[in-house]
């Protein structure tokens, strides 16, 4: 039986590798990636595909999009701004926060699966663990459906899918680790691409999910 066909956003990150093994359940898989400038785009380009392969995934798309390294305001994308040292649970917007990012990213996917006749987009976006991100909350993606819904074809009916977003990084782990999922091929870190930081907040949000899973963590840190 032919499954139904669904665009997954990876980033080649622990949520979107989780979130591509559980769409992968019941869905054929098309993989997006966005190079967007970001400090580690080299690392983040090889997991994804190393993941793609993995999945033994054909349809793959890499989209470039350089106006948000040009518009800046991220550490992520601003050499200027210095990533921050980790800290789990802060309050506030941190400055790794690149504005608007998932709708960007969303578009493409979006625009993608109405070309190619997928009926969902997955995205691995985390609300309670999300370091604050303002484009990781339930009701931003509610929203954007609506949008979707209004602007796509009559008869699209792509549908946004968040299978994570209210799980814990500790509840993402143990569900990729059910699944299958490579987690040992994703990457996290926010600063460097051959050792993982240890001390940035994705690298300490990562480790404490781990230890939170009592399973240990496949990759190296400098700090571990």
């Amino acid at each position: 039986m032919c499954r139904p066909l669904a665009v997954v956003c990876l980033s080649g990150g622990m949520d979107s590798c989780v979130t591509a093994a559980i769409a992968h359940r019941t869905h054929e898989l098309a993989l997006l990636h966005v190079n967007y400038g970001q400090r580690t785009e080299r690392r983040e380009l090889e997991a994804f595909r190393q993941i793609a392969d993995f999945y033994h995934v054909e349809k793959r798309l890499v989209v470039t999009l350089e106006h948000l390294k040009s518009i800046g305001g991220s550490a992520l994308t601003d050499q200027s701004i210095s990533v921050p040292a980790g800290r789990v649970g802060r309050e506030g917007i941190p400055p790794t926060y690149v504005p608007f990012r998932n709708a960007t990213i969303l578009s493409a996917a979006v625009s993608w699966a109405e070309v190619i006749g997928a009926t969902a987009v997955f995205i691995g976006a985390v609300e309670e663990d999300s370091s604050g991100y303002p484009d990781c909350r339930e009701s931003f993606y509610r929203a954007f459906q609506q949008a979707v819904t209004l602007g796509t074809r009559p008869g699209s009916h792509i549908e946004i899918v968040t299978p994570v977003i209210h799980l814990r990084k500790s509840e993402i782990v143990r569900r990729g680790v059910e699944l299958g999922a490579p987690l040992g091929l994703t990457w996290s870190c926010y600063k460097d691409e051959r050792v993982a930081c240890g001390d940035c907040d994705s690298c300490l949000l990562r480790m404490r999910a781990f230890k939170e899973a009592g399973l240990p963590d496949p990759i190296p840190y400098v700090e571990a």
